[in-house]
């Protein structure tokens, strides 16, 4: 049984590993967030009366306090998901994005290498620090249209873990900085890490600025639904709790300085996933005419990356994981929760965001 400091665990990708910890394995988790707007304690409503459940409301860039929490709670591993982001938000202020991502990584492995220093043998050995990243890092890739006389059954390339860096965003950027941080205090201090990058995520307690859980809640509500460009842009989609089986599959089996590509193996078209959660809604709460109604072409995003997709055969080789939801299995159990927590959905937006948009 082991003690999991877990970074950001109210937010979307955290609160669903705290919640996979608590509910399928024996360890402990101590959930550190500075909850920001994106960090919501109702997201872990189910785990919250556990023994093995400790939150702490602090800010990684807060050097005294992580000291404290370390000292007070002995972890044996850090999970490190802490993050701004959202792209739009990083254009329109990318500020935010430099403190948390960049300094915050970097005062959180500082303090760690503190903390894991004065460790016996034993637990010193067993530590580890995961840091949890973005395929954004690696820029984008070539689009079926950029492929001149491709064929359309030919295989477009793939993000593996050594394609280098080229952010495109100041969010991308940021997180690119983090993973470097990481890998250089792992060659220059030793301290045990590892390094993810996932594919995009989708699925229930997702903030609303971003595409499926906006197109969600504004088709509900007869709004407008806002397509970048054409909205040809390609994302791998990756159910978060398919994520967090492979987070805590990485940290409890995976190797000290290697690097872990997590994809969900679904390409889709940004239009394609908005058409298709309309058909859902269709089936599901139907009206007078077709969801795909509302459905509104807008200005790009500047520096708009036009196709991500992971190769995770490292992922499915060294550590015997696969995705269990393909995209229609999760997208309908998405949308299914949104319908039956609607509550939950106002609660986070309250005083914060009204899904204006953002990053123009």
């Amino acid at each position: 049984m082991k003690k999991i400091l877990i970074t950001g665990g109210a937010g979307f990708i955290g609160s669903a590993v705290v919640r996979h910890i608590i509910s399928n394995t024996q360890d402990s988790v101590i959930n550190l967030d500075k909850l920001t707007y994106a960090g919501n304690l109702e997201s872990l409503v189910s785990v919250e009366a556990s023994e093995r459940y400790a939150f702490e409301q602090v800010d990684i860039c807060d050097r005294a306090q992580l000291d404290r929490v370390f000292s007070q709670h002995q972890p044996d591993v850090v999970m490190h998901l802490a993050a701004e982001s959202h792209v739009d938000r990083s254009i329109t202020g990318p500020s935010d994005f430099i403190q948390t991502n960049i300094v915050g990584t970097y005062t959180l492995l500082e303090a760690a290498r503190h903390y894991w220093m004065q460790l016996d043998a034993e637990h010193k050995a067993a530590f580890r620090f995961h840091h949890i990243s973005t395929d954004e890092v690696y820029g984008d890739l070539p689009h079926l249209d950029e492929q001149e006389g491709q064929a359309v059954n030919q295989e477009l390339p793939l993000f593996t873990e050594t394609t280098p860096y080229a952010p495109s965003s100041p969010y991308s950027a940021s997180k690119a900085s983090s993973d470097h941080l990481v890998r250089a205090w792992l060659r220059t201090y030793g301290l045990p890490t590892i390094v993810t990058n996932c594919s995009n995520n989708y699925g229930p307690y997702h903030f609303p600025e971003k595409l499926i859980p906006l197109v969600i809640l504004n088709a509900l509500e007869g709004k407008p639904l806002p397509i970048y460009g054409k909205g040809d842009q390609i994302r791998d989609w990756l159910y978060v709790e398919d994520h967090a089986r492979a987070l805590y599959k990485v940290v409890t089996e995976g190797k000290i300085g290697e690097t872990y590509n997590i994809g969900g193996h679904n390409e889709k078209q940004n239009l394609e996933v908005v058409q298709t959660i309309c058909s859902i809604l269709d089936s599901l709460v139907p009206k007078a005419t077709p969801y795909a109604e509302q459905i509104t072409y807008v200005t790009d995003r500047p520096g708009h990356d036009r196709r991500y997709a992971i190769d995770a055969t490292k992922m499915s080789n060294e550590l015997n994981w696969q995705p269990e939801e393909t995209f229609e299995t999760g997208l309908r159990k998405t949308v299914e929760w949104y319908l039956a927590n609607q509550e939950w959905s106002q609660h986070v937006q309250d005083g914060t965001y009204q899904r204006e948009r953002l990053g123009i």
